[in-house]
């Protein structure tokens, strides 16, 4: 059974908005820190957000191409990872995955694939000009 399931993506013009979501299990979705990655035809993957459970609130990153056009976020009460993606561009145009790392590393390291243990199928999404 997949622990990571993503949905929400799609085809949109650019301007537009799309809201990704993950549905994760329960033992996933309580992993120190989740996040949102994306891969483009002949690109490597790369990381867009990701948020960490703080003692003060969610603690988040973001790729500076994305910088106040996403937000991620979590619905602890349902188990629900999301990527609210707004002014959408071409260059967004990719598959994106949700990932999580159930052991601690740093805020520096929240957006390196590599360090990200369980991935989710990805769900593809298609902005045209």
């Amino acid at each position: 059974q997949a622990q990571l399931v993503e949905s929400g993506g799609g085809s949109v013009r650019a301007g537009g908005s799309l809201r990704l979501s993950c549905g994760a299990s329960a033992n996933i979705f309580s992993s120190y820190w989740m996040g949102w990655f994306r891969q483009a035809p002949g690109k490597e993957r790369e990381g867009v957000a990701a948020i960490c459970r703080g003692d003060s609130g969610d603690i988040t990153t973001y790729a500076d191409s994305v910088k106040g056009r996403f937000t991620i976020s979590k619905d602890y009460a349902k188990n629900t990872l999301y990527l609210q993606m707004n002014s959408l561009k071409p260059e967004d145009t990719a598959m994106y995955y949700c990932a999580a790392r159930r052991d601690y590393m740093t805020i520096a390291q929240a957006l390196v694939p590599g360090d990200y243990n369980s991935w989710g199928q990805g769900t593809q999404v298609t902005v045209s000009s």
